[in-house]
């Protein structure tokens, strides 16, 4: 999916297919979700991400309707669903277990919710089929769950969803009972199989990698609030907050004290005896405000020499290598104590580092490549 052509958040004449609007839910005193705002368009597909507890299940289940809303209203298609029950709602949910009937063969899975719904016999066949066809499980039609594998019984568990051609599907972890391999390929058939049936898909994962691969927009959660609603990139490039920066991806984050030194150009004063660092910012600081500068990784060079044209070079030891193939992290100590992780790719075969443990280092970057935040 073009992030660049699909983008009905930007479009002020978009009607969103849900809304949250100051919605709350408490569980005795616990809050929950905490005045909650949001709009999900159609065809989005939409993550909500966050660690354990900070309410993204709890909103998905109140569009569901298995929770109903303290205060504040839920719209779907323009419609307040506070008080339908989840049989009438355009909406189905997919669990993280699949929930399939192990008995049923994978046909009569599928076919089930049509079943229930009184459809004709040659509509259902008609149906059944075409998502047979949609999840490429053709061939397993009369198999019982137990005898395909993991992969093969998420695909049912989305087509048995799929079925009754919600408006709306809920997600809920539905990689996570797999392998690594697995979970990334399937990753790229569900937004194959989101793009052509054109369903609004909403999921919640607290792999931040799943949301930052499947999601038209991320909405990134903490103790019941969202903190930011971007797309991938913008989340990852131009996060709001240290929370969100430290939350997807890895960061370095410098704490300093902000002095203007030019058009939307800062100096951070961040450590005693250390040279002050050059960073921009669109958002403006007062002079001697705090701010935190958070720099990713990948945008900081290593090198044995001082660099000679770079404006932030601070020299350090290599305290730690991590190795992951395509790439190098290295942990180098600055004398102050800080720990700074640069990245590079390991473009030739490594035969013998050029650096190596305990080695002196240079790093350095450009003035634009960290972020300045508030908090």
């Amino acid at each position: 999916m073009s992030q660049n052509v699909f983008a009905p958040w930007d479009d002020p004449a978009e009607k969103p297919l849900i809304r949250f609007q100051n919605v709350t839910k408490r569980f005795g005193e616990f809050v929950a979700i905490d005045d909650l705002t949001l709009d999900i368009f159609e065809r989005e597909f939409f993550a909500l991400l966050g660690p354990s507890g900070c309410g993204k299940t709890t909103m998905m289940r109140m569009l569901a309707g298995f929770e109903t809303a303290t205060e504040g209203r839920i719209e779907l298609a323009g419609q307040d669903i506070g008080h339908v029950p989840p049989n009438e709602r355009a909406v189905n949910m997919m669990f993280q277990s699949y929930a399939l009937f192990p008995h049923l063969s994978v046909w009569e899975n599928i076919a089930f919710g049509l079943k229930r719904a009184r459809q004709g016999k040659q509509e259902i066949e008609a149906r059944v089929d075409e998502m047979l066809k949609l999840v490429r499980l053709e061939k397993f039609a009369s198999r019982k769950p137990h005898q395909i594998s993991g992969g093969q019984r998420q695909r049912v568990a989305l087509a048995r969803s799929l079925a009754k051609a919600p408006k709306l599907l809920l997600l809920d972890e539905p990689l996570g009972a797999l392998d690594k391999k697995l979970r990334q390929d399937t990753q790229f058939e569900l937004m194959d199989i989101q793009e052509t049936t054109g369903t609004t898909f909403v999921i919640v994962t607290h792999d931040q990698e799943e949301a930052m691969t499947v999601a038209s927009r991320v909405a990134v959660m903490d103790e019941g609030r969202i903190i930011q609603v971007a797309t991938p990139s913008a989340i990852y490039e131009h996060p709001n907050s240290v929370y969100v920066a430290d939350f997807i991806g890895d960061v370095n984050i410098i704490e300093g004290k902000a002095s203007a030194s030019g058009h939307e150009e800062y100096t951070l004063d961040w450590a005693d005896g250390q040279r002050p660092i050059t960073a921009t910012s669109q958002k403006p600081f007062s002079d001697g405000q705090t701010a935190h500068l958070a720099i990713r990784p990948e945008k900081i060079r290593i090198s044995s020499d001082a660099p000679t044209d770079a404006p932030n070079a601070l020299q350090g030891k290599v305290l730690d290598i991590a190795y992951l193939g395509n790439l190098s992290t290295y942990h180098v100590e600055l004398p102050g104590g800080q720990v700074i992780k640069a990245q590079t790719a390991n473009t030739r075969r490594i035969a013998r580092r050029d650096i190596t443990w305990e080695d002196p280092v240079w790093i350095s970057w450009s003035a634009t490549a960290g972020v300045m935040l508030e908090q």
